[in-house]
């Protein structure tokens, strides 16, 4: 009489070696959550819609059009490359907000005055300034 031996010796391991590697992604993943949730100095993104708009060739003029975080806006800065002599202005029938506290009030226009030098297509950038310190860019576009 013959006996047979079965061979299976090779189910173990495999199942080690599979609950190996799962928790080894799973540690990996516990510790990626600790560091990347480490960053908590990130900022969050300002919401403020601000349109611009072309009226001559020496005057361009940035409205704030509002939004989640209009009311933490406390001015803008303006820029026009290549018109080194603009100087923004307010509307006369609007304020513009200060760094002493003063929000930009919702609808309000500014205007940038050259002497002819918004030729052709101007990239205007807009950055605005908030309460809490952070300045972030609100408008980047060609007129």
């Amino acid at each position: 009489m013959a006996f047979t031996k079965k061979n299976e010796e090779a189910v173990s391991p495999v199942i080690g070696v599979i609950l190996m590697v799962a928790i080894t992604v799973i540690l990996a993943a516990v510790i990626a959550a600790f560091v990347f949730g480490m960053a908590g100095n990130i900022s969050k993104t300002k919401i403020v819609a601000m349109t611009v708009q072309k009226i001559s060739s020496s005057d361009i003029a940035v409205r704030n059009m509002g939004g989640q975080d209009a009311g933490s806006l406390l001015g803008v800065n303006i820029t026009v490359p290549g018109a080194a002599t603009a100087e923004p202005h307010v509307g006369t029938d609007t304020t513009i907000g200060n760094m002493a506290g003063n929000p930009v009030a919702v609808g309000c226009v500014t205007h940038m005055y050259s002497d002819g030098a918004f030729t052709g297509k101007n990239q205007v950038t807009v950055v605005g300034w908030f309460n809490d310190g952070n300045q972030q860019v609100l408008l980047d576009t060609v007129v």
